[in-house]
């Protein structure tokens, strides 16, 4: 029962693009199309799934027993670097349009705070390996949400008639605005 509130918290409560505003870099860049915010996000939940559990391996089987607990944002930042490697390895080799699409975005996810802050955050809030990457796959699944949605509002809003101030980036930020007011709403759902 707690993994499942500790999975929807991190959906839709403690959204990391929209209610603890990390990840936003991506969240802006890679949103002009669903189908390559939709690949950004499968990138992003691939590499938070596997670094919440890297991650918590390494804290509690090496940096614990070493006595080195100090390094953990360094050792997580390595473990973050190697996962996004292979996935751009991965998605270079299997869509090379997608590859193209995400650009400079993908080895960007290296430098996501959000993917670096689920790791920090599992641990301090002290989670088993189960709940940890159970949270990383939440809080990567809030992030395709968040990033799909405004994709798809995104190309609607390129089809209408905007006033030529608000083209562009200004109304994705103020899209971008609406959208974390509307998250305000799930706030105080779950309580952990």
């Amino acid at each position: 029962m707690r993994t499942m509130l500790v999975f929807w918290s991190a959906v839709l409560v403690n959204n990391f693009v929209m209610s603890r505003f990390l990840g936003v870099c991506p969240f802006l860049g890679v949103s002009k199309k669903v189908n390559t915010a939709l690949g950004m996000g499968a990138a992003v939940t691939f590499v938070m799934a596997i670094a919440s559990a890297a991650a918590y391996m390494v804290y509690n089987y090496a940096l614990i027993p070493l006595h080195v607990e100090f390094l953990y944002n360094i050792a997580f930042i390595l473990i973050i670097a190697s996962l996004v490697q292979l996935v751009e390895m991965f998605i270079k080799k299997s869509s090379p349009s997608l590859y193209k699409a995400l650009g400079v975005y993908l080895p960007l996810i290296t430098t996501n705070c959000a993917v670096l802050g689920v790791t920090v955050l599992n641990k301090e809030a002290g989670y088993g390996l189960f709940t940890s990457i159970i949270n990383g796959v939440g809080a990567a699944l809030g992030f395709t949400l968040a990033i799909t949605l405004l994709a798809g509002i995104r190309e609607r809003t390129a089809r209408n008639d905007v006033p030529p101030c608000f083209q562009d980036f200004p109304i994705t930020l103020i899209t971008a605005g609406l959208m974390s007011i509307a998250f305000l709403g799930f706030s105080n759902l779950i309580k952990l």
